[in-house]
């Protein structure tokens, strides 16, 4: 049921959203979603040649530069836009200039942020403020973060709490880009190279060895050897708005030797969209005592389908389509089984009974 936020829905054709980071791997999937629906994208990030690169496929598209560390430049970046969108990691340098920016201009701030500490940072910093102004801050709404989030909600149904979710993500392989690779050694410095996992209501950062056991994915993946504790952002996503104490990751043992293994390629484009060819389904199992609850997602490219979840956000945002304001993950702000419902074809889901209203 919607809230005093929730307000009539009005078109965003031609609405101008500016994209940070917009020449990266992520954000060029995120500049053609935006085309695609219609709304306008401001080329926006750090490197001025990499803009320039990006803006000869474009001509038609206004490009800025801005360094996060000129508050100056970040405004006129973000000068008559409706929305801006993170895409440009590591998150930790980025998120809070870029919301500093969109807080100070009046707009929306999505990003597609999975590391972890990024995020706890940006619920730490500006939940208070984003609240006080009525502003919508929605961090990580990506495939690590976003998409566990709203299946965990929908799965919840009607639940108001429960004991444990597990969100298992089912990758043959994963082939990470250079901001992948970057965020991931600022995640592992600012923890001293700790892991870190969501129990007993908390984070909690640990010397020890993840453990390994097995998931049973639903057919065609069957039972594969997973790395449990094996934690994304949606430790946090989950965490921030339900009353869960025990939030699990679950990663299959290729995907995480890949990531983590020096010399593994980056994505290869295998169609005319520049996704790759690597299936994922992502399994959400909820408990609460002997009850359990189950949502499935399947689809292609983890890289690729980060676009449309931000953009639906987006959309979605000035669309009035809202529960909350201040900083608010995906499944806090947004009716989570119709998000999901939205994000068709990119995204096949599968939700249990209690999930479909």
């Amino acid at each position: 049921m919607a809230d005093e936020h929730m307000t009539q829905m009005k078109t965003t054709t031609g609405s101008a959203v500016a994209v940070y980071g917009a020449f990266g791997h992520t954000g060029r999937f995120v500049v053609a979603e935006l085309l695609r629906r219609g709304l306008v994208p401001v080329l926006a990030g750090r490197d001025g040649d990499a803009l320039k690169a990006l803006a000869e496929a474009h001509p038609e598209l206004a490009v800025r530069q801005a360094s996060v560390d000129d508050p100056a430049a970040l405004d006129r970046a973000l000068d008559g836009v409706a929305a801006v969108i993170n895409c440009a990691g590591p998150f930790a340098a980025t998120a809070a200039p870029v919301i500093e920016a969109a807080l100070r201009a009046g707009v929306p701030y999505v990003d597609v942020a999975a590391e972890i500490e990024a995020n706890v940072d940006t619920f730490e910093l500006f939940a208070e403020r984003a609240r006080e102004a009525g502003a919508v801050i929605v961090p990580a709404m990506a495939f690590f973060g976003g998409l566990g989030d709203l299946l965990v909600t929908a799965a919840m149904g009607d639940w108001t709490g429960a004991d444990q979710a597990h969100v298992a993500y089912g990758l043959d392989s994963w082939h990470p880009t250079a901001g992948t690779r970057a965020a991931g050694r600022v995640s592992r410095e600012r923890r001293d190279g700790r892991r870190v996992r969501h129990a007993g209501g908390r984070l909690e950062y640990r010397d020890d060895r993840a453990p390994a056991e097995q998931w049973a994915f639903p057919e065609p993946t069957g039972t594969r050897d997973v790395i449990a504790e094996f934690s994304m952002a949606d430790i946090v996503t989950v965490p921030s708005h339900l009353d869960i104490p025990e939030v699990r990751n679950y990663m299959t043992v290729e995907a995480a030797t890949d990531v983590l293994h020096p010399d593994t390629p980056a994505p290869v484009a295998a169609d005319e969209h520049g996704r790759s060819a690597q299936p994922f389904v992502v399994d959400v199992v909820v408990r609460s005592g002997a009850a359990e609850r189950r949502a499935v997602a399947r689809g292609r490219d983890i890289y690729a389908v980060s676009a449309p979840l931000a953009v639906e956000a987006v959309e979605r945002v000035l669309t009035g389509r809202t529960r909350a304001a201040g900083v608010a993950s995906a499944g806090c702000v947004f009716d989570a089984p119709d998000f999901l419902r939205a994000l068709s074809p990119h995204i096949v889901v599968e939700l249990g009974a209690a999930a479909q209203r």
